[in-house]
């Protein structure tokens, strides 16, 4: 692979990771047209982790400043039984709606079969889930009241929206960051609480990928077929600078506008699959 193919493919990977848009299909469309498979997909769909974690870090840092103080509180709560500080209850919502989905991405991962596994990677599959969902996006964004912010959400608001995490791991397609805003909107959250705290909780996911991806690379003296460590580091810098532009965008489209323009992009994106579905299975 040369730095072009690797640096074209982390820019998608970063753009579309925090759009609702379903970044397993861009990144579907990169590897048909630079015809990777096998080592190649642990850089595309892996490696890319690090880089789009990094940029969340930076962009909500003090959002993860106060979660890591509030954790703290949190260890306390019990004893001192006074009510959750702003910082404690950040915290407890992002812990209520991470682990249960973290334990299924990874025992999907681990346990499914591979042929299982690729049956759901089929590119009508991915189509569908990027239509099929997209439509659910927009019914929850039309449906949803606004008026809800992360300060009054309650654990099961929090249990219910991380909950619809694996969702993207087990159907590619339907956009993880996509699936979990459609939640908060169903749920009565502002557009911008839903995509900010589907950013937070969505961390903790990217770092179990990026450093299952990064071990792997290690692990195998650096060299994994043709995917070296140096090659996954590259796509991660270039996924990181990606992602805060991303980030950026999405905070600032969604002060202005609905959810409507990623909803119509999916229609076209999931119809640009299906047209070109004999080409990508051939």
């Amino acid at each position: 692979m040369s730095y072009l193919q690797l640096a074209l493919i982390a820019l998608v990977q970063g753009i579309t990771e925090w759009l609702p848009i379903s970044s397993s299909a861009h990144v579907l469309l990169a590897a048909d047209y630079f015809g990777l498979d096998g080592p190649e997909e642990l850089l595309i769909n892996a490696m890319a982790h690090l880089g789009t974690l990094g940029a969340i870090l930076i962009y909500f840092w003090k959002d993860f400043v106060k979660a890591s103080v509030g954790s703290v509180e949190l260890v306390s709560a019990p004893m001192t039984k006074k009510p959750l500080s702003e910082a404690a209850h950040l915290a407890l919502m992002i812990i209520v709606a991470t682990p249960v989905a973290l334990a299924i991405a990874a025992g999907w991962e681990i346990f499914a079969d591979d042929a299982v596994k690729d049956s759901m990677r089929n590119v009508y599959v991915v189509a569908g889930s990027t239509v099929f969902f997209g439509a659910l996006l927009w019914w929850a964004d039309v449906k949803g009241k606004t008026h809800r912010t992360e300060k009054d959400m309650t654990m099961k608001d929090a249990f219910l929206i991380g909950i619809t995490q694996p969702i993207a791991a087990l159907i590619p397609g339907t956009s993880r960051s996509g699936i979990t805003m459609t939640a908060s909107r169903a749920l009565g959250f502002s557009r911008e609480e839903a995509a900010r705290f589907s950013m937070l909780i969505g961390a903790p996911m990217l770092a179990a990928v990026g450093a299952y991806a990064f071990l792997e690379l290690t692990k195998a003296g650096g060299n994994t077929g043709d995917a070296t460590l140096m090659d996954g580091l590259y796509v991660a810098a270039l996924s990181f600078v990606s992602g805060i532009v991303s980030i950026a965008a999405l905070m600032a489209i969604l002060k202005r506008m609905s959810f409507l323009p990623f909803v119509l992009y999916r229609f076209a994106l999931g119809g640009l699959l299906l047209l070109m579905a004999p080409h990508l299975m051939a």
